[in-house]
């Protein structure tokens, strides 16, 4: 069966296999370049995220797809779902917002409250869990403004767990990868 593949492959023709490496490069560069312009629109390094744990359960649950959106003017409240990364951490975090606080910071970096605040601090905590994130902020005792990546704006369910099966199985990514490429190149049209 291997053999005849090979066969069909060299019955291709040099001119065929470049065009279907072009073709698969113009795919990947299209995909690339959408995930781009997202994050354009959006205002985020990652539009798209997947919930990796159970910690926002019940409102999100272990592979549900989280859209996001971070306007630069917009200010986030109690109740706000984020998506936070601090610094040292491998992967981004999806929780609540539980307090916010609109801060000023003077010139010697020290923080003072005030309604007419040009900063804002943030705690976060997972609706499944029973304190907050102060524990996994890394040493810092709130987050700011430049450790969130996101507000989540909508979800769908479940659509993430493709994701998460490539991660805990690396052999099924290659797999998958070496397979659509293997198909792009045979394909005829």
């Amino acid at each position: 069966m291997f053999s005849e593949e090979i066969k069909a492959f060299k019955r291709l023709g040099f001119r065929h296999v470049l065009l279907q490496l072009l073709n698969f490069a113009s795919v990947l560069a299209s995909g690339l370049m959408i995930w781009k312009g997202l994050g354009l629109l959006t205002n985020t390094e990652s539009p798209i995220v997947v919930v990796l744990s159970g910690s926002m359960e019940p409102a999100f649950y272990r592979g549900d797809l989280l859209f996001l959106t971070n306007p630069a003017h917009e200010r986030y409240h109690t109740g706000d779902i984020t998506v936070y990364k601090v610094p040292g951490a491998d992967i981004p975090i999806v929780h609540r917002v539980l307090e916010t606080h609109d801060v000023v910071v003077n010139e010697k970096g020290t923080v003072q409250a005030s309604p007419l605040a040009s900063e804002q601090l943030l705690l976060t905590k997972g609706d499944n869990n029973y304190i907050d994130d102060i524990e996994l902020y890394q040493g810092l005792e709130w987050l700011e403004r430049k450790h969130i990546v996101g507000k989540v704006r909508g979800f769908m369910p479940y659509i993430g767990y493709v994701t998460i099966a490539m991660n805990d199985f690396p052999q099924l990514k290659y797999a998958l990868l070496g397979g659509l490429g293997l198909l792009a190149l045979v394909q005829r049209e």
